[in-house]
C-alpha cells in the first residue's frame, strides 16, 4: 500500500470557528444522473475526523486544526488499493473549495461545496472485512468457449426497457447474429425497482413483467442476462444485492436468467476492498445454489490481480480493465497494451474480458472496427456486441458475423493469443488453434499504410505453410519463412496459417 503524508489545509475566514457539519454540492451529469458531493467534518476542540464523499466515502483518519488551517489524512481507494493523499482547501464563509490530487499526472479534482448543516454528521459504518481464504467455488460447467451475445450499456445506457430488449432479440434472429453464435441478450443497469416486504427485488416500470420478457427471449432460441452489484447500489444508483445475495440469485433463477454481470460499484462503501475476491465468491456460491445454470461475469476492473483468483470465486469471465469507450485510443490501449501477461489465466470455462464491443456505435472507422473484432477474437475474449442491432449498416453486420474470424475466438482449444512481434506501430499477434494451425493478426497501429511481416520463426514454424485471409475469404497460397501484407492505417490483415 502506498503511504503518503496528507495535509488538508483550510484558510478559514472565521478564524478558529468550529467547522463541524456537512458541506454539500449537487450536480447533474451528462447522462442525466444526479450526483452529490459531501465533505463531512467533526471538529472536536481542534481534533478532526469525518469523510469526503465524491462517489464513495474517503475517511479522514487523523487531523487537527492549527489556527485558520486544518490538516488531516484521507484514505482513498484507487485501483483496488487504499492510498493516502495530500489535499488542500480554502473556505470563504459558507463555501469550501477542496483540491484533491490525482495519480498519473492527471489534473486534480476540485470540489466546491456549501455548508448546509452545523450538526455533527454520522460517520460511515466500519467496512466489512472478509477472509479471502475461502473454499473454491465449484465450476458451473458453463462458457466452455467465450460467451457471445449483446449488452445494452454501450448504446442505450439508462434508456433500456422491455420493448428495446424484445426488439434486440428479434434483430439477433433476423440479422443472422444468433446463427453466427451470438446468443446472450444482456440487460445492464437501471432495470431494478424496489424490494417488497419480504426483501424480494422487483423490476421497475421499464420492465413490467420480467418473467414474460425472459420467456420471449427464450422463445427466439436465445438466452438472457441481467446485472447487479455486490454493493447497496448499482453504478447508476439502483438497488444492489448487498445483504440479499442468495435471495437475488433465486429471483433471477426463477425468472429464468442465464447470465449475471456483477459490477463492484458501491461495494467499496461497505466492504474493505481487500475482501474483493471473497465478496465475488459469495455470489458465486449463491448462483450455484439458485437451481439454474447462470454464467457469472465479474466486473471489477482488473483489480487485485483478478486472474489469480477469479476462477476460484466462480467466475466464468472477469474484466481486466476499466470501461471501454468508442474511440480508437481507448480500444487500442485496452486491447494492445493492457492484455499483456494475462494469457495464462484463460482456459475453457474461464476467460479474460477486455470489455464489450463498440463495433457500430460510430466513434471509429470500419477499418478500426475490424481491428477491434480481430484482436478480441485473437484474445479469446467474450464477444458482446454493444450497438443497436435493429438499425445497423451491412458493413457493420459483416464485421460482427464473419464466421471465419468468430471461429478463431470460439476455437475449442481455448488458448488466448499473444503478441509475438512488434516493430514500432506494426504488431503481430498469434493464437494456436485445436487443428494445429495458427490464427495470426498483422496490425498496423500507425496513421499511414505499412508492410507488416509475420516471420514463421516468431510463430515457431519451419518450412512452407498454406495461408488463408480470414477477412477477404481467399487462399493466399503456400508461403516459406514469412507472410507479409500491406496493412491500411489502424487496420489489420488476419490469416490462418496451416501446417
Amino acid at each position: 500500500m502506498k503511504i503518503c503524508v496528507a495535509l488538508f489545509s483550510l484558510a478559514c475566514a472565521c478564524g478558529a470557528a468550529n467547522l463541524t457539519g456537512r458541506w454539500v454540492a449537487s450536480e447533474t451529469l451528462s447522462n442525466g444522473q444526479k450526483r452529490e458531493t459531501t465533505v463531512a467534518l467533526i471538529d472536536e476542540e481542534g481534533s478532526l475526523k469525518g469523510f469526503v464523499a465524491v462517489r464513495n466515502p474517503m475517511l479522514i483518519v487523523a487531523g487537527h486544526v492549527n489556527g485558520d488551517n486544518l490538516s488531516f489524512t484521507i484514505l482513498r481507494e484507487s485501483s483496488g488499493v487504499e492510498t493516502r493523499v495530500d489535499c488542500t482547501a480554502t473556505v470563504n464563509g459558507n463555501e469550501l473549495k477542496v483540491t484533491i490530487p490525482n495519480d498519473n499526472n492527471r489534473p486534480p479534482t476540485v470540489l466546491t461545496v456549501t455548508r448546509v448543516s452545523t450538526e455533527k454528521p454520522a460517520m460511515p459504518a466500519p467496512k466489512i472485512a472478509l477472509s479471502n481464504d475461502f473454499p473454491a467455488v465449484k465450476y458451473n460447467g458453463l462458457a466452455k468457449t467465450p460467451p457471445m451475445g449483446w449488452n445494452s450499456w454501450n448504446k442505450f445506457h439508462r434508456n433500456i426497457d422491455d420493448k428495446a430488449v424484445r426488439g434486440i432479440a428479434d434483430a439477433m434472429v433476423s440479422t443472422g447474429m444468433r446463427d453466427a453464435g451470438y446468443v446472450y441478450v444482456n440487460i445492464d443497469d437501471t432495470w431494478e425497482g424496489q424490494r417488497d416486504a419480504n426483501g424480494v427485488l422487483q423490476s421497475n416500470e421499464k420492465f413490467p413483467d420480467m418473467k414474460a420478457l425472459v420467456d420471449y427471449v427464450h422463445s427466439k432460441g436465445l438466452k438472457i442476462g441481467i446485472y447487479s452489484s455486490p454493493g447497496p447500489k448499482t453504478c447508476a444508483g439502483y438497488e444492489g444485492s448487498f445483504g440479499h445475495e442468495e435471495q437475488d440469485a433465486k429471483t433471477w433463477a426463477a425468472w429464468g436468467f442465464d447470465y449475471l454481470k456483477y459490477d463492484w460499484c458501491s461495494a467499496s462503501q461497505v466492504y474493505d476492498v481487500k475482501s474483493l475476491p471473497a465478496v465475488y465468491a459469495k455470489m458465486g456460491e449463491a448462483l450455484l445454489k439458485s437451481g439454474r445454470p447462470i454464467v457469472y461475469s465479474l466486473c471489477q476492473y482488473g483489480w487485485q490481480d483478478v486472474g489469480e483468483w477469479a476462477a476460484k470465486a466462480g467466475g466464468n469471465l472477469w474484466r481486466t480493465t476499466g470501461d471501454i469507450s468508442d474511440r480508437w485510443q481507448s480500444m487500442m490501449h485496452i486491447g494492445f497494451e493492457l492484455q499483456q501477461g494475462r494469457a495464462g489465466y484463460a482456459t475453457p470455462g474461464h476467460w479474460n474480458d477486455p470489455d464489450m464491443l463498440e463495433i457500430g456505435n460510430g466513434g471509429m472507422t470500419d477499418e478500426e472496427y475490424r481491428t477491434h473484432m480481430s484482436l478480441w477474437c485473437l484474445l479469446s475474449a467474450p464477444l458482446l456486441a454493444g450497438n443497436d442491432l435493429r438499425d445497423m449498416r451491412k458493413e457493420i453486420l459483416d464485421i460482427l458475423i464473419n464466421r471465419e474470424v468468430i471461429a478463431v475466438d470460439q476455437d475449442p482449444k481455448g488458448v488466448q493469443g499473444v503478441r509475438v512481434a512488434k516493430d514500432g506501430d506494426r504488431e503481430v499477434w498469434a493464437k494456436p488453434l485445436r487443428d494445429g494451425s495458427q490464427a495470426v493478426g498483422l496490425f498496423n497501429l500507425g496513421k499511414e499504410p505499412a508492410v507488416v511481416t509475420a516471420n514463421f520463426s516468431d510463430l515457431k514454424l519451419t518450412g512452407s505453410h498454406s495461408v488463408r485471409d480470414l477477412w477477404a475469404h481467399v487462399e493466399k497460397g503456400r508461403m516459406k519463412e514469412k507472410f507479409e501484407a500491406t496493412v491500411p492505417p489502424h487496420g489489420v490483415v488476419m490469416v490462418k496459417i496451416a501446417k
